[in-house]
């Protein structure tokens, strides 16, 4: 089997180099030739443990190659991924542009029968205006080809991508015909070694699974993190309430963690979308209007603890920040609160230096020479009024606090994750505040 991921982005590339990996003969299509180019040289784009091993091993064995030209590899494909960016209008409502232009080439170009799956994360309904569009452009070339459209939504976390799509809790598959059913079921059944599950469904319901998986992430954070201000005010500890609930088994204590918000790629453009798409239909969706409120206010929680703590004049002091990205293990910056953050420090007169252990170069493309640039946890700190932790990477688990104390101005730890012992940080000297706590 061969097919062709169209879109060399974080879903594209994580997914295409994975089936390459299981066997299958893959081409990424992207209309970045500088990107292409550098694929084809071994230089990844984007940061994910393990990523680049993979692309290396599978572009060297012949199974994942790299190509603008969508129209040249149509001919012998059986199957074309649709993985390109979905991003959100000024409205909140998604921009299928990037689709329909994929379908439009397709159309145009096709002459046997293909299964365009969409790969990316897109409303519901969008199958059918792809199935429109390509059907427009087979009949403006008077050909009758046959065709079908899938959705196939991807539930990847940045930071562990490769372990999700090689051993994934399940697989959805949305899918109108039994001729697209058993192609998808031929390409997954390697994986099915594993053990996981392929759940088939209809189209509308795999498109609508996708968000409403993302949604109800999204709301159990911000539910958290409303807890965690209320447990502030009457002086209970988050982190309690947490394992206490986290231990009922009809609840369970994933994304129960309180912090100073959600960012990313998903999270935020997701909800906006799935708003924005009741709203044309007339409905309207009052608990992800509040989860979005809750987390606009979360963004702002460690600014505020700053401005209390100096009384708030915020001008001159240093605020140091360590991690910078909207979660681990990942360089993706979008929508992070340490933007909003750094933005509402800046605008105190407040001085800001940082420390991110991969997401430096996307911070100096998003921040410029607003802010300074530390080599380390320590460099940031030199000087320092206030830490700020923002992103609970691994290497700031255990600092030498004795020596943090020492380079620092003003012995104030703002901790937006509650990955710190509060009493052990109080009994070193340190004024220490954590959420929820």
């Amino acid at each position: 089997m061969k097919i062709a991921i169209v879109g060399t982005g974080y879903v594209g590339l994580v997914s295409g180099t994975c089936f390459a990996e299981m066997g299958t003969e893959v081409v990424c299509v992207d209309i970045d030739s500088h990107k292409i180019e550098n694929l084809r040289k071994g230089i990844i784009p984007i940061y994910e443990p393990g990523l680049e091993e993979m692309v290396l091993r599978n572009h060297q064995a012949g199974r994942l190659q790299f190509t603008t030209d969508l129209k040249a590899v149509l001919e012998d494909i059986d199957i074309v991924f649709c993985a390109v960016g979905t991003p959100p209008d000024e409205d909140g409502s998604t921009d299928l542009s990037y689709v329909l232009s994929v379908a439009k080439t397709i159309g145009q170009n096709m002459n046997n029968y293909i299964l365009v799956v969409n790969k990316s994360t897109v409303p519901v309904g969008t199958a059918q205006l792809v199935k429109e569009t390509i059907q427009s452009e087979l009949d403006a070339r008077g050909i009758d080809v046959p065709f079908d459209v899938a959705s196939n939504p991807e539930f990847l976390k940045e930071g562990t991508a490769i372990k999700d799509f090689m051993h994934p809790d399940r697989v959805v598959v949305g899918v109108d015909s039994e001729k697209a059913q058993s192609l998808l079921t031929k390409l997954y059944r390697p994986f099915l070694l594993n053990n996981f599950r392929v759940i088939f469904m209809d189209i509308s319901s795999a498109e609508m699974t996708k968000y409403a998986a993302n949604s109800m992430l999204a709301t159990r954070i911000s539910f958290m993190n409303d807890i965690a201000n209320l447990c502030e005010i009457v002086g209970a500890d988050v982190n309690m309430v947490r394992s206490g609930i986290g231990s009922d088994v009809r609840i369970g204590s994933k994304f129960l963690y309180p912090g100073c918000g959600y960012g990313g790629s998903c999270f935020p453009k997701d909800i906006k979308s799935l708003i924005k798409t009741a709203e044309s239909k007339g409905y309207n969706m009052s608990v992800l209007k509040a989860v979005e409120e809750v987390n606009d206010v979360q963004k702002l929680v460690l600014f505020k603890k700053l401005q209390k703590e100096f009384s708030g004049d915020l001008k001159d002091k240093k605020i140091a920040f360590w991690g910078l990205a909207f979660k681990p293990e990942t360089d993706d910056m979008r929508e992070a609160p340490s933007l909003v953050l750094i933005d509402k420090i800046l605008g105190a007169g407040g001085l800001v230096s940082v420390y991110d252990p991969v997401a430096m170069q996307e911070a100096k493309r998003c921040l410029g020479d607003k802010v300074t640039y530390g080599k380390d946890i320590y460099d940031v700190a030199l000087d320092a009024d206030a830490i700020v932790l923002v992103t609970e990477w691994k290497e700031f688990r255990l600092p030498s606090w004795n020596a943090i104390k020492k380079i620092m101005k003003t012995s104030l730890i703002l901790d937006g994750r509650n990955i710190y012992d509060k009493q052990e940080l109080q009994g070193l000297g340190f004024i220490y505040h954590g959420i929820g706590r």
